[in-house]
């Protein structure tokens, strides 16, 4: 028994699939598949079902996946003390950020940090909320990057900055030509929103709710990118974190982007991670360097 096959083991858990499984742990189908069943000869029982059409664990298969976890939950843990002896800002980290955040926030940071920290090496990974947490409590994740506050005690968290909402409304609607907008101005408006699973949607709601404003119920984005094509098109409008209003903007724009006037609606941006976690000297620094670039 060896660690790369419990991993393979943990996998298969999570993906039921062994494609999936081996493209997740970067090796071939045939490699992964070989090293399980040899897992299962020297433990002499079966822990996955095989058949042409799907593959699902055995009672034991599900037993033994959950305590690998707590194993390499483990050796990693054993990494990390290792490596804050060595180097705390050296290594690899493996960082998740929710989709709101990701794509705007990293052309920020990525730069710098690779700066200040040429020995650290980040992977990067984009989900929701809920699968960065789950992540992040199976030792599958280092670190995130999300909207605060999070219902969990189980984690630390650190503040990186607040970060404003702006109102994206076409341009031919009344409303574009504000310099500004208060919240009173949205009562009785139609807001275009994100689908469930995002956490920006609940905030966004909070907002519209407090205003007076209601949710075009016929239509959800998977995305703000997607939001800001229906906006576009004339069909709404909506809430934008500011990371994601255009830097630059020209009168053939389409969209207006307006700020708020004071009190502006916003979310909290911070890290999370394990608590007691050896690395945590990390996390502080990059945090520091994070809110410098973000100020």
């Amino acid at each position: 028994m060896n660690l790369r096959e419990l991993e393979y083991l943990v996998a298969v858990d999570e993906e039921c699939h062994f494609n999936r499984a081996a493209e997740r742990c970067f090796v071939s189908q045939p490699t992964l598949s070989g090293q399980l069943k040899k897992l299962e000869e020297e433990l002499g029982i079966m822990l996955i079902e095989r058949n042409t059409r799907h593959v699902s664990m055995t009672d034991a298969g599900t037993a033994v996946a959950q305590q690998a976890r707590k194993i390499l939950k483990e050796v990693k843990a054993i990494k990390e003390i290792t490596q804050s002896f060595d180097d705390p800002m050296a290594g690899e980290l493996k960082m998740g950020l929710i989709p709101t955040i990701a794509p705007y926030l990293l052309p920020e940071i990525i730069p710098e940090l690779n700066q200040q920290f040429p020995r650290l090496t980040l992977w990067l990974y984009e989900h929701q909320t809920a699968v960065l947490l789950e992540k992040l409590k199976n030792a599958d994740l280092d670190l995130l990057i999300l909207a605060l506050p999070v219902n969990t005690d189980e984690f630390s968290e650190i503040n990186l900055f607040q970060e404003t909402f702006w109102l994206a409304v076409p341009r031919h609607k009344t409303l574009s030509r504000k310099k500004t907008i208060q919240l009173i101005d949205l009562n009785e408006q139609e807001m275009l929103l994100l689908e469930e699973g995002h956490c920006l949607r609940g905030q966004a709601l909070d907002v519209c709710f407090s205003a007076g404003a209601t949710e075009n119920n016929s239509y959800r984005a998977t995305s703000l990118e997607t939001l800001r094509h229906m906006v576009s098109e004339g069909i709404g409008m909506t809430l934008l974190p500011e990371l994601a209003v255009p830097k630059k903007r020209t009168r053939s724009d389409t969209i207006s982007y307006i700020p708020f006037s004071d009190p502006k609606p916003s979310r909290r941006i911070g890290m999370l991670y394990r608590q007691g976690s050896y690395r945590e000297q990390t996390y502080q620094q990059m945090a520091q360097v994070i809110k410098e670039k973000m100020s």
